[in-house]
């Protein structure tokens, strides 16, 4: 009888261990579009709406809905923090050593002058230092190179717009970057919280290239390190909750085998590595592959990565004539929190 007891514990014992090492063999599967936050205006489609003949005011108005091009106030002056000293440029200048840091200077004349409007509107709304400056020289703010960024078509870019910002309502709006959106940009409460912004809308980007879809592969114990403090007992997989009108993803569960925990898109997406919030999330074991549970509603496309929307019609008003690459500098997004930074002097630019 102990025998027997004993044959059947070992069986049991035996059936467990296999599991446990055939959830460690496991792979979680991540698949996704886009480089970046998505809310506002994408580069990579930027680059094809020029290519496709839009101008960079249609640019603009595609992606800040309800906007409209305004003028810079004479004489505006823009407080760059480079360092730990804050330096006082005219907003012209400013613009010149920031455009090719943040797109290449090989993109279509169009492309450039959207991106030196949203550059220059943005150093206008950004106040990432409160009252002592208004942005980082870094990609917390917009990446600013100074003369060494300035190239003939970006300063052709800049006077070709000089001046001009984008409003809403007659104000200046916060113009928002990032580099790609895989198909459709996201609302701004869903990337950063808080109020909605109404210019800042989820927007179909049907010139998006192929290159913006990725994926990515990991084992769940580099998952699970990685997820570490928000894995409860042992990592058993990852269940989206919530996704935004893109569809990147608002809130997730990290589903343990002690118990789940809510974390949002973002912190997801910083965890894992991934370049956007918009991913979806298979288990692969052997060579099956199942799909982890999604209660957001939004099923992955036949491509995998979520649905981009259809073709554009033309340009709103007039258009003007016109392998695409990541842009070379950083990527765009919320300022950083005012009183973080070092104390420095204020230099005359």
């Amino acid at each position: 009888m102990l025998a027997r007891i004993s044959a059947l514990f070992a069986s049991l014992l035996g059936a467990l261990l296999l599991s446990v090492a055939g959830a460690r063999a496991s792979t979680l599967v991540i698949v996704g579009a886009g480089d970046g936050h998505g809310v506002g205006m994408s580069q990579d489609g930027a680059l094809g709406y020029a290519e496709h003949g839009w101008s960079y005011s249609s640019i603009l108005a595609h992606y800040y809905t309800g906007t409209a091009l305004g003028t810079a106030p004479a004489g505006a002056k823009v407080r760059v923090l480079i360092g730990n000293t804050v330096h006082v440029l005219p907003l012209e200048t400013y613009v010149r050593g920031v455009i090719s840091a943040e797109m290449p200077a090989s993109w279509p004349a169009a492309a450039l002058e959207a991106q030196a409007v949203a550059v220059r509107t943005y150093a206008l709304t950004a106040h990432a230092g409160g009252s002592r400056f208004d942005v980082y020289s870094d990609t917390r703010s917009q990446v600013y190179r100074g003369p060494a960024a300035e190239t003939a078509s970006t300063n052709a870019a800049t006077i070709a717009t000089a001046g001009q910002i984008v409003t809403y309502d007659g104000a200046p709006a916060i113009t928002y970057f990032f580099a790609s959106s895989g198909g459709h940009t996201e609302d701004v409460q869903n990337a950063f919280g808080g109020a909605a912004e109404p210019w800042l809308v989820g927007v179909s980007d049907p010139y998006e290239t192929k290159a913006s879809s990725w994926t990515l592969s990991m084992s769940f114990a580099s998952a699970a390190a990685r997820l570490r403090g928000l894995v409860k007992g042992s990592l058993r997989g990852i269940e989206v909750l919530e996704r935004g009108s893109s569809p990147r993803i608002i809130s997730a569960a990290v589903l343990g085998s002690a118990g789940d925990t809510r974390v949002s898109g973002p912190e997801l997406e910083g965890r894992l590595g991934l370049e956007s919030t918009w991913a979806y999330f298979s288990v692969k074991h052997g060579s099956a592959v199942k799909a982890e549970p999604d209660h957001s509603g939004v099923a992955p496309a036949a491509g995998g990565s979520g649905a981009a929307g259809a073709g554009p019609a033309g340009p709103a008003g007039g258009a003007a004539p016109p392998v695409p690459t990541s842009p070379e500098g950083g990527v765009q997004g919320p300022a950083g929190s005012p009183g973080s930074t070092p104390a420095g002097g204020v230099v005359a630019g």
